[in-house]
């Protein structure tokens, strides 16, 4: 979040200021979950007066007030990764080898590093102030009378201590694979208060399940592997080792029920701390804003709504902006006026055309992508012929797909600003009888088959072994609004002159270039015999289909402000400034419900995964692809039942006219 947009008006005035009253509120509940903490580590039921008189002295003693103080630190530093890691859009692997880069990424090494270390600060406040054997880590020996004193390991605090790294460093990991900084927007708007106070009992009882997992596996892991930092820190301090005191490396004294009790009371502590300062994170950064629709000064421009939704970053930006527009047109007359107002001088609706605009592009943007993704799927790692396969498709940032069509080509073109879920777009299982290849058509690789085909065509060979007979041609998907004259999965163009020929040395590709496909094809080959590769490269189940809907919620709140203000605009729209428009809208929308029926008829698209149970792992981008799919037939039935009959009189091409007909009947 900083490195990319860390001056931009947004992120000072907003995001800075949101993030810094989350962090107020947790440095203000953590006095409490300390005073928690300091009476359930004292517990005693047989003497209930001593016990809390003891609890409420320890408090104010100098061991609690020097931890909370470090433990304000900790938390400042947690909340500054939690401001520096958080995202819109959740990422999702596709393959185990690409959850394992994730893993190993530096960034997220570093994250794991701090938070390990911050894990073990923490572990330190807790023994401290639980007190008793576990203060300090290293403790008198008992030596015989007249020896010198020697000073030993204190094994109940290296436990505590290496106990808080281990939570630390699975809260990394854990908050890795669950997307625990994905940060989502909740359907129904409430106040934050509510919010925090219907959450808190779940989060608790999370932090609680958490740290009885930690307390089990490291149990295990230090019985196991607890000699090496025991003996490491015995030889770098110069301590020893008392066989008075106890010991820890064998079961009996593993199982000792008070410091099971202690370590997973700490374990516990620390998740709650942190987990809360992550749940207050997102209240407050997802909380709804409202962008001026149109401003009578030239340098608030910028932070008017029509500018807003067209921003790059930060993506949170576009996302309430987006959200802002979807509460704008369903519960706000004035403002929807300001929407459908012409500009002065001149009359131009320049609001109305910038949303729909923004709008149309973010919905055309998503129905090429599915396109594409069906195309790399029936294509099987195979090219298409040169003659129309270069020209079915440009994957471009700046280019359309031509169809031969008027709808078509009235698509808004993509644009290379949503970039996290394009870059996991192509990695999707790809069917065929032969099974799944760890190898499979991935655009965004220069070593991909389907790519690396399309780039270097050969003239002598103009199949390139796609197919066995000159005579069949291999059949790619194609929506219904391609051109009827075109062979299937191709699209030729209109006249000989829509599309240069290219340059006479371009069309053969030169030898060094044929001979590093060939090696790429050997390679590929010897590696997707091995076992271990095939388990790496091979596709997580679903996982695709949810990269691809990675950024939904942006094209579902896209699908909701535009039907809303086109229903709207039947009583509102004085000028008729969204009757302009219309048939495009129309269009772009079916368009894009043929693609999201296609999408669903592939294997694993339609199932859907269990949702989880705790607010922290939020799921709901794993439901994304089926709100996108009610978001739109619902907003084309919202078009559909407002204009009615008065539809027929919009120009569109005969198929989309039937399938909008279908709506119209209450038959799709």
């Amino acid at each position: 979040m900083l490195p990319s947009a860390p001056n931009h008006w947004f992120v000072r005035k907003v995001i800075y200021w949101r993030w810094a009253a989350s962090v107020a509120w947790s440095l203000l509940l953590l006095p409490v979950c300390t005073a928690l903490f300091v009476l359930l580590s004292r517990v005693s039921l047989l003497h209930p007066i001593g016990w809390i008189s003891e609890s409420f002295g320890l408090l104010c003693g100098s061991y609690v007030i020097f931890s909370l103080v470090l433990l304000f630190g900790v938390l400042l530093v947690v909340g500054f990764f939690n401001l520096e890691y958080y995202t819109a859009v959740p990422s999702i692997p596709c393959t185990k080898i690409a959850l394992l880069g994730k893993v190993l990424h530096p960034r997220q090494c570093i994250h794991m590093l701090v938070h390990c270390m911050l894990g073990m600060l923490v572990a330190w406040c807790t023994a401290a102030m639980i007190g008793g054997r576990y203060r300090t880590l290293s403790c008198p020996c008992a030596v015989e009378e007249g020896a010198a004193p020697a000073a030993c390991l204190n094994e109940l605090h290296l436990f505590f201590l290496l106990a808080g790294g281990f939570v630390g460093y699975s809260y990394s990991l854990l908050g890795l694979l669950n997307n625990v900084n994905y940060v989502s927007f909740k359907i129904i708007q409430r106040h934050k208060y509510l919010w925090f106070r219907s959450s808190l009992l779940a989060v608790v009882r999370y932090s609680a399940v958490r740290a009885l997992y930690a307390v089990r596996n490291f149990c295990i892991f230090y019985y196991f592997l607890g000699y090496i930092p025991r003996t490491w820190i015995c030889s770098t301090l110069g301590l020893l080792r008392d066989s008075s005191l106890h010991r820890l490396d064998s079961l009996a004294g593993l199982l000792d029920l008070p410091l099971l009790y202690h370590l997973w009371l700490s374990c516990c502590f620390l998740l709650l701390t942190w987990h809360v300062s992550v749940l207050l994170f997102r209240i407050f950064v997802s909380e709804a804003y409202s962008f001026p629709v149109q401003s009578s000064f030239s340098e608030d421009t910028s932070q008017c709504l029509p500018k807003v939704i067209s921003e790059k970053e930060p993506m949170i930006l576009k996302f309430l902006g987006l959200q802002d527009l979807a509460v704008l047109a369903h519960n706000s007359p004035c403002r929807r006026q300001e929407v459908f107002s012409l500009s002065q001088p001149g009359g131009h609706p320049h609001n109305w055309n910038a949303i729909c605009t923004e709008c149309l592009a973010l919905l055309g943007e998503l129905t090429q992508r599915l396109v594409l993704y069906q195309e790399v799927l029936s294509s099987n790692g195979r090219s298409w012929p040169p003659s129309c396969g270069s020209d079915h498709k440009s994957t471009s940032s700046e280019t359309s797909e031509n169809s031969g069509t008027e709808e078509l080509s009235h698509t808004p073109r993509v644009r290379a600003g949503l970039k996290t879920p394009a870059s996991s777009l192509f990695r999707a299982p790809v069917g065929g009888a032969g099974g799944t290849l760890p190898f499979t058509p991935d655009l965004d690789s220069p070593f991909s088959p389907a790519v690396t085909r399309r780039m270097a065509p050969d003239p002598s060979s103009p199949w390139h072994g796609s197919v066995q007979s000159p005579h069949l041609m291999r059949r790619g998907p194609k929506l219904w609004t391609s051109s009827a004259e075109s062979p299937p999965g191709c699209v030729l163009p209109e006249s000989p002159a829509a599309v240069p020929s290219p340059p006479a040395g371009a069309q053969k590709p030169s030898f060094l270039s044929l001979w590093f496909q060939n090696r790429q094809e050997q390679v590929k080959g010897f590696l997707a015999k091995r076992v271990l590769i095939m388990y790496l490269f091979n596709k997580l189940p679903e996982a695709s289909s949810q990269a691809l809907f990675a950024d939904s919620q942006m094209h579902i709140w896209a699908l909701q402000g535009l039907s809303h203000l086109v229903a709207a605009s039947f009583t509102e729209d004085k000028f008729g400034v969204v009757q302009i428009t219309l048939p495009r809208i129309l269009s772009t929308m079916l368009m894009l419900q043929e693609a999201v029926d296609r999408h669903f008829k592939l294997p694993h698209a339609s199932s859907k995964p269990m949702r989880s149970t705790c607010c922290l792992e939020d799921s709901t981008f794993k439901m994304l692809r089926f709100g996108l799919r009610s978001a739109l037939k619902t907003a084309l039935y919202r078009i559909t039942g407002t204009f009615g009959q008065h539809l027929h009189a919009v120009q569109m091409s005969a198929e989309h006219r039937k399938r909008l007909q279908l709506f119209m009947d209450y038959k799709e």
